[in-house]
């Protein structure tokens, strides 16, 4: 699904986000306007990129809080 980001400096980007299972980990790919894709994982509580992507802190923090609203919503329907 597409979702909208805001980031630190005010503006906002639309991406595209799926998620799936790799191994034992939950993983999110996002795949951003521009063609840029990153897979995200969470551990603990701290967001992580593939060694291959190169997000700045700023942006991988706004993306992994969106992420974390979706996952909290899936909890509440129970998906």
């Amino acid at each position: 699904m597409k979702y909208k980001v805001k980031l630190a400096d005010g503006t906002a980007h639309l991406v595209h986000i799926t998620s799936a299972y790799f191994k034992a980990w939950h993983v999110w790919k996002v795949k951003f306007d521009d063609g840029k894709v990153v897979m995200l994982f969470k551990l603990g509580n701290e967001w992580m990129q593939r060694n291959e992507d190169f997000l700045e802190a700023q942006l991988l923090n706004s993306v992994g809080a969106c992420i974390d609203k979706i996952i909290y919503k899936r909890k509440l329907i129970g998906l």
